[in-house]
Formats: C-alpha cells, sequence, structure tokens
C-alpha cells in the first residue's frame, strides 16, 4: 500500500476500517524521510517518538475509544512553531540551541486531536525570504526538480507535502509564505483570515501580518486541519471568537449563482505566458462549474509591494529585538554590553534578515517614520478598502498565486528586488487581513503553477467550497513528483 499520496481523509477511513495503522503510517513517512531527506533537505530534525505516539493511538483505537479529527495522521511543522521540550529555531543561528518551554497553541490543539508530530521543517532564516535559501542550515531543493527552489519563507512545509515526506504540514504567512511555495511545490496552501488562528507560540515576524495555515494534498485536507486549528484563544488578543467554524463535510458541489471578479491588475506584463495560459484555463473550469467571471479593480494594488515593504520590516525589527544573545539561543561575548548584543546578533542574524532590520529601523526613525511608515499604513488602509469595496460584487476574487514557476538555485538569491517581486501577488491579502487560498492549476516546463482565491474576511468556506469543487473537476492535485 502507498501511502506517500495519501490523503488525510483516505488514511482516517483506512485506520478505521482497520486496513492501516497509525504506526504503518508513521513508520512509512520515516522510511521516505530518511531515503530521501539527506539530499532534498526537507526537514531539520524528526521526533523520535513518533513512532510510539502512533502505537498508542492505534491502542486507543484498537480499545474503541472516540478519537480526534487528527488522530494517527503525521504532520510536520514550520521550524518558527514552538513545540514544548523541542529545539525550535525559525532557521536562525541566533537561536541555535533554543529548547522550547511550552507549545504553540496550534500546536496544542493538534495534540489535542490526535495528530502525530513527526518533525519541524526547513524555511528562511527568521522567515525573511522567499526561496528558502536564507535558513541557517542550508536551502531546500523542490522535488519537481532539485535545482529549483521549493518557494518561501515555508518552503520545507510546502515540500514535505509535495514529496510524499507527510500528509499534511503547517506553515507561517506574511506576505505570501504559505501560498507561494504550495504553489512551486504542487501543494494546497491556505492563508486563514488575520485572527481566525492564533499566534501564540508562532516566532513572530510582524505580528499585524502573520497568519498559520496549513498546507495539504487537497482542499478538503487543509479544511479538515483548519477546523482543528482555528477559534479564540486567551493567550492571543488578536484571535476572534468564530460565529461559524470550518465544516469540511458541508462544503457544496457546484459553484451555481458564485461571481467571481477577475482584477485587472493582476494579469499584466511580467507574468510567464505559461502561468496566465494556466490561470485562464482554470477560471474557464470554474464557469463551467456555474461561476459567473466578472473583472474587477484593485486599483491600489500596484503600491502593495512597496507598502508590504516597509510595514512588515519596520515589525520585524521591533520584534527582533528580543534576540540579543542573553537570554536565549545563539550568544558571543563582547567586552561590554554594547559589544555583546553587537556580536551578538552581527553573527546570529543572516544578511536578509539584517537588511530588513536595518531597513525597519530606518523607517521608524525620527525623521522618517511619517515620510514612510506613516504613509505606508495609509496605502495598507487603501488597499483593504479596494478589497471590501470589490468582495460587495464578487463572491471571491481569482489571481495567479505566483508571476512564474520555481526559479533555479541561487538564480534570485543576490538580487533581493527581484526575490521580493516573486511576492507580488500574494502580499495583498496580508495587507487587507482576507483569507486567501493557492491551488495547483497546471504545469509548466515540469513545474507546477498555483491558482489563488481571496474572499471575505471570515469567509473562508466559500474559499474552500471553491476550491473543492475546482478538484472534484480537474487532477492538478493528484500529480506527485517522480
Amino acid at each position: 500500500m502507498d501511502v506517500s499520496t495519501m490523503t488525510i481523509r483516505e488514511a482516517r477511513e483506512k485506520m478505521e476500517a482497520g486496513e492501516l495503522t497509525s504506526e504503518a503510517l508513521v513508520k512509512s513517512c520515516l522510511e521516505r524521510i530518511k531515503a530521501d531527506n539527506d539530499d532534498l533537505h526537507i526537514m531539520l530534525s524528526v521526533d523520535e517518538q513518533a513512532l510510539e505516539q502512533a502505537r498508542k493511538i492505534d491502542e486507543r483505537r484498537a480499545a474503541g475509544e472516540s478519537l480526534g479529527p487528527l488522530a494517527g495522521i503525521p504532520v510536520a511543522l514550520k521550524d518558527n512553531l514552538l513545540v514544548e521540550g523541542w529545539e525550535v529555531t525559525a532557521a536562525a543561528q541566533v537561536l541555535e540551541g533554543h529548547i522550547s518551554s511550552y507549545d504553540a497553541t496550534v500546536v496544542s490543539r493538534l495534540k489535542k486531536a490526535g495528530a502525530i508530530l513527526i518533525g519541524r521543517t526547513n524555511m528562511d532564516d527568521a522567515a525573511m525570504g522567499s526561496s528558502t535559501e536564507t535558513s541557517h542550515y542550508g536551502p531546500t531543493k523542490n522535488p519537481w526538480d532539485r535545482t529549483k527552489v521549493p518557494g518561501g519563507s515555508s518552503g520545507g512545509s510546502a515540500a514535505a507535502v509535495a514529496a510524499g515526506f507527510v500528509p499534511v504540514a503547517l506553515g507561517s504567512d506574511t506576505g505570501g509564505s504559505v501560498r507561494q511555495p504550495a504553489s512551486l511545490c504542487g501543494v494546497v496552501g491556505l492563508k486563514p483570515t488575520y485572527g481566525r488562528v492564533s499566534r501564540y507560540g508562532l516566532i513572530a515576524l510582524a505580528s499585524s501580518l502573520d497568519q498559520i495555515g496549513p498546507l495539504t494534498r487537497t482542499v478538503e485536507d487543509a479544511a479538515t486541519v483548519l477546523e482543528v486549528i482555528e477559534g479564540r484563544d486567551e493567550h492571543d488578543a488578536t484571535s476572534v471568537e468564530l460565529s461559524n467554524t470550518t465544516v469540511p463535510e458541508l462544503l457544496e458541489k457546484d459553484l451555481t449563482g458564485m461571481t467571481l471578479g477577475l482584477p485587472k491588475e493582476y494579469f499584466i506584463e511580467g507574468m510567464d505566458p505559461e502561468v496566465k495560459k494556466a490561470v485562464m484555463e482554470a477560471v474557464a473550469e470554474l464557469e463551467h462549474a456555474g461561476a459567473k467571471i466578472v473583472d474587477v479593480s484593485l486599483p491600489h494594488a500596484e503600491y502593495a509591494l512597496a507598502a508590504y515593504y516597509i510595514i512588515m520590516p519596520a515589525e520585524a525589527s521591533s520584534n527582533l529585538g528580543r534576540f540579543d544573545g542573553l537570554r536565549y539561543g545563539y550568544h558571543s561575548s563582547g567586552k561590554d554590553l554594547q559589544d555583546t548584543y553587537s556580536r551578538s546578533r552581527g553573527e546570529g542574524f543572516g544578511t536578509e534578515v539584517k537588511r530588513r532590520i536595518m531597513l525597519g529601523s530606518y523607517t521608524l526613525s525620527a525623521g522618517y517614520y511619517d515620510a514612510y511608515y506613516r504613509k505606508a499604513l495609509k496605502v495598507r488602509s487603501l488597499i483593504k478598502k479596494d478589497f471590501d469595496e470589490a468582495l460587495k460584487t464578487v463572491d471571491a476574487i481569482v489571481t495567479p498565486t505566483s508571476p512564474s514557476v520555481a526559479w533555479g538555485i541561487g538564480e534570485k538569491f543576490n538580487d533581493p528586488l527581484t526575490m521580493y517581486l516573486s511576492d507580488i501577488y500574494t502580499i495583498s491579502a496580508n495587507l487587507a487581513t482576507v483569507p486567501a487560498l493557492s491551488i495547483p492549476c497546471g504545469f509548466s516546463d515540469g513545474l507546477p503553477i498555483g491558482l489563488q482565491i481571496m474572499g471575505k474576511p471570515f469567509d473562508e468556506h466559500t474559499l474552500l467550497r471553491i476550491g473543492a469543487v475546482y478538484q472534484q473537476k480537474t487532477d492538478w492535485h493528484t500529480k506527485t513528483p517522480a
């Protein structure tokens, strides 16, 4: 039985029917990791207790106990989600050796649902990057072509699902860091509405933008995981009490009566022609499924990238101030306190992290705050207003996820601006705090292409419905790397 392409639903049904054990499922995942991880460099560590946890789930299932929706399902975690007793570093030297003293809320909820936490996935250094090349531990390779990047910063999590290491992984999305690698690796990636999922226990990058989301093989699986991790958390004041929670079984089977918007600002020069072709074919498929397609406008979308690269570095420079080389993680001794700070941060932070900290500190400094940061916040408000207006007339907005397929390792590494442009279609959703979903919709030169669906705040159900219907009518999500 090949479990490397098994979905959560398939694995759960087989375990409940007695045709598969959690131990066998986890063992298969571990064997696949052992065989391929040295080359792909997806997992930073694997939990040695995973098999024992799986045996306990099997014993509870055999005893007839009531189990959670993810009972016995292996899950990988991006290396910025705290797990009590695990080393968690955000792939940054500055946190090397840091052992977590508590669980992130999403981790607690996964455990409660019976998930088997199999290990930590690679990511960009402190979540700053779009290719998983800035990691202190070295780059991750794309399972579809090992000379290509998997995207970032949740590249390890996306690659783990694509490579068949696990059926589900969690990532974090600040400007597209779940959706863009999902697109480049040919898997499903969901960024929930800001506040739907608790950020407690997530190593913060930009607190007003960060959201934790699942990477899976199917939209239905993403809905299953969201149902587990969503909801109000007393530890996170920005989390929201939900009136409607995600229920995968209630996803409708067609798109009759729905209206989908195509923003003209997203279909511009610079997009890979093969990406545009695949996206438009996907739109035609959605129309065939019953949706009405109309043009919409997001007039301030062209300013999203500029606003993001002021707001995000500003928040990052503040959040990373806690990494001082004294309380936890990497430490370098200096002649005095200031010298210790300078040495620890200078040696502990990577080049991209330093670049963004300096940019953020500059825009927050006296004399520049109004000129840059305050103006960027005004642009953010205009972008949110654009989405609010457009979503009054349509149920969701459909765009490409990434302007191109995966590029070569090292190809954009020394060109920050070109690298930043790879997130040009995903950033707006974070600035507008709306939910967004990326699903596979085609290939170019053997590399996956992603379709992005953005919707109204806390209306993940509509996005998941659209994605699920599309996956019922196509088979792009069933394709796997050789």
